[in-house]
């Protein structure tokens, strides 16, 4: 499911050096699980960001190495990885020179994964190869991979849309930039949200904003969002509703729609750990980190407290998270023969389901000859609206 390309002099050299770094660990042994029994004699290793870029995915990747101890070799992808791809393939290929890793799974996959994959199918081309969130060309990363999973982009510009709507929303502002627009499936989505704003007579505003990787960075960002969204409120009235592109928006996004009086429907990666606690001012305890359940009581506690009951939700579960989480039991499953299919999708649902404790739908990412990627997995999840009794009753 990869093509193969022409490699640079310079990966063929890291090649030969990282096998001779690990050559005298051939021995090493065999994986344990975290109560330090003796586990399966094979490795997975997960890729993500940085806390300061992707703490979610970062956190999760953690949860998975106290879970199943040395079986779950932990990397990560630089803060500026667009500009830095050398790096994402140097730790990536470290973990690929280690014969006992025969699984990876990388969330976000961000810019730069192809690259990376097309050097770790070079050395190890069985390697099973997990991607949850894509960045690059579906068509070109789809080869790289054997499962690729992202939230569903075409229904998501549905069902966001049908979420404000049932929020009272007669306003939708939507926050992006460039960069993020000539993204395929942002710009697909936002085609969509537009369509569906229309049929509920929703008014559709696009917005720009500063591009966090800009010149401004991550401040000027979140300063312009402090900046902009009352004047959003004042101009079209408070049933408007807020959404954005970008993961560093999104927490003053929050604070300023819960402080004017707006709506918040969704994150750009729907999650009850993404940005609301910050925004909420809820501090989590270590005990507490990773407790879906607590975290969902002390927003729904937070939302009703400031008034702002019905007016803002998220999906119940973490989606990055779900993905890393699910891709290691995939993994599981597939090293150890309990299937033999690459891309087993019955499973992959089953595995997200157990995770999400709600229904999920998966579907293929669509293509303009009207065929699919069947290898390329699209999930969505239902909504949880806070302050309206959802919170505790499931």
């Amino acid at each position: 499911m990869y093509n193969k390309f022409q490699k640079p002099f310079a990966i063929i050299i890291l090649v030969l050096f990282i096998f001779s770094m690990t050559a005298c660990n051939n021995d090493a042994d065999p994986a344990t699980n975290g109560d330090g029994d003796e586990g399966p004699a094979y490795k997975i290793g997960i890729m993500t960001g940085t806390v300061s870029q992707g703490e979610e995915e970062f956190m999760m990747a953690r949860r998975m190495q106290e879970k199943y101890g040395d079986m779950i070799v932990h990397t990560t992808y630089p803060d500026q990885f667009a500009t830095e791809q050398e790096t994402t393939i140097t730790n990536m290929m470290s973990m690929a020179a280690d014969e006992d890793v025969q699984a990876i799974v990388m969330v976000q996959a961000v810019i730069g994964a192809m690259a990376a994959l097309d050097n770790v199918r070079e050395m190890r081309p069985d390697m099973l190869i997990i991607l949850g969130a894509p960045a690059e060309h579906p068509e070109e990363i789809s080869q790289r991979a054997d499962i690729l999973l992202t939230t569903d982009a075409f229904q998501r510009g549905v069902s966001i849309m049908e979420q404000a709507h049932s929020m009272g929303a007669e306003t939708f502002v939507h926050y992006s930039f460039a960069r993020h627009l000539s993204s395929e499936s942002i710009s697909s989505r936002l085609g969509v949200l537009k369509e569906t704003a229309a049929e509920l007579g929703i008014q559709f505003v696009e917005a720009d904003a500063p591009d966090p990787t800009g010149d401004a960075g991550v401040t000027g960002a979140q300063q312009f969002i402090m900046e902009d969204v009352p004047r959003k409120v004042e101009e079209y009235g408070p049933n408007t509703a807020i959404f954005a592109t970008n993961c560093s928006m999104m927490e003053p996004l929050i604070r300023q729609t819960v402080e004017y009086g707006s709506i918040f429907p969704v994150q750009c990666c729907p999650s009850p750990y993404h940005a609301l606690p910050g925004a909420l001012g809820i501090s989590v305890p270590e005990e507490n980190k990773g407790d879906v359940a607590w975290i969902l009581e002390q927003i729904d506690a937070a939302i009703v407290d400031k008034g702002a009951a019905g007016r803002v939700a998220t999906w119940p579960v973490p989606v990055n998270m779900a993905y890393i989480e699910a891709g290691v039991e995939y993994a599981r499953k597939f090293i150890e023969g309990e299937t033999t299919e690459r891309c087993d999708e019955d499973l992959i649902k089953q595995i997200l389901t157990d995770i999400a404790g709600v229904e999920i739908t998966l579907n293929h990412w669509p293509l303009a000859d009207g065929g699919s990627i069947e290898n390329y997995l699209m999930y969505h999840s239902d909504y949880i609206t806070f302050g309206t009794g959802q919170v505790g009753s499931r």
